[in-house]
């Protein structure tokens, strides 16, 4: 008994599926070979730029830098970047203090309680802030308080804290979102209040998804030159505590250093920019290490 002839559509049919899956496994490795080229880039550039910094940091830095400001003028060696350290840690820990409670409290109305255009309102500016250039903040601060206060740390801390908090609205709106809604409804069950739910269960559970939003905020603050060259301005030759007065900070005088024309002042900013780098990468790596901690614990509340 003979095996019946496949016919000649079955035919065309089996060498348009073959000719498909071998179509479809081209695209595949095409793509993730740019996917992969695109990778190699990445990490190559950040590379790159990590270890050209360390290699001329690392050629100044000590524990001197770490504790004295620099010298009176740009083209002597010695001295350090103390001053700008102090003022970095002032100015960026006033403005998370503004924009911390503000940006979380921002982020629990608009998943709690906002509805219609109003919370469409504040998430379409919020959007807008974000991609607002830092040099625009400043110059908004500068207009409405350094003409009429003068320059200081606390002019600073107000351009930073309008940079971290749209960053702070929108990590802490997605954490929240996250948060299960059986924990809220249980919790309505037995007769809590809305507020008390929020201030209890809600808030707690994303707790670490927050401070991660915080922390790439700070990040994203300790860096920033622009705004602060039109409200803080910088002092380079003293330490100066008090956030009224002109202050310096890493950037600042990494900016200031650098510009000049002198070898010790340019190898200066060389050694502040891998303390920023470390400071940054510091930070970055507590956001990433308590976003593990957040996935972990919205896993077993899920279970």
């Amino acid at each position: 008994m003979t095996s019946p002839t496949p016919s000649g559509s079955a035919v065309v049919a089996e060498w348009a599926a073959d000719s498909n899956y071998r179509a479809r496994r081209i695209k595949n490795a095409v793509m993730t070979a740019l996917m992969l080229a695109a990778l190699a880039v990445t990490i190559g550039a950040l590379a790159w730029v990590l270890i050209y910094v360390a290699l001329q940091g690392f050629k100044y830095l000590n524990v001197g830098f770490l504790i004295k400001t620099p010298p009176g003028s740009p083209a002597k060696g010695g001295g350090g970047f103390y001053n700008g350290i102090i003022g970095t840690v002032i100015i960026v820990g006033i403005a998370f203090v503004v924009a911390a409670p503000v940006g979380v409290l921002v982020a629990v109305y608009l998943v709690e309680y906002g509805r219609g255009r109003t919370a469409a309102t504040v998430r379409f500016l919020a959007d807008v802030l974000v991609g607002v250039p830092s040099i625009v903040v400043g110059a908004f601060i500068y207009a409405t308080w350094v003409l009429n206060f003068g320059f200081s740390g606390l002019a600073g801390a107000l351009s930073l804290s309008i940079v971290m908090l749209p960053l702070i609205i929108r990590s802490a709106e997605e954490v929240i979102l996250l948060v299960p809604r059986d924990l809220r409804e249980a919790s309505y069950a037995l007769g809590v209040p809305k507020w008390k739910t929020t201030l209890r269960i809600t808030l707690p559970t994303a707790r670490n998804g927050i401070l991660t939003g915080m922390m790439l905020a700070v990040a994203r603050a300790a860096g920033e030159t622009a705004p602060l060259i039109l409200t803080a301005l910088g002092n380079d030759l003293f330490t100066e505590y008090n956030p009224l007065h002109r202050m310096s900070t890493l950037s600042l005088l990494i900016f200031h250093n650098a510009t000049t024309g002198f070898k010790p002042a340019q190898a200066r900013a060389w050694a502040g920019a891998l303390v920023l780098i470390i400071m940054i990468l510091s930070l970055t790596l507590v956001s990433r290490w308590l976003s593990g901690r957040r996935e972990r614990t919205m896993g077993g509340a899920v279970k």
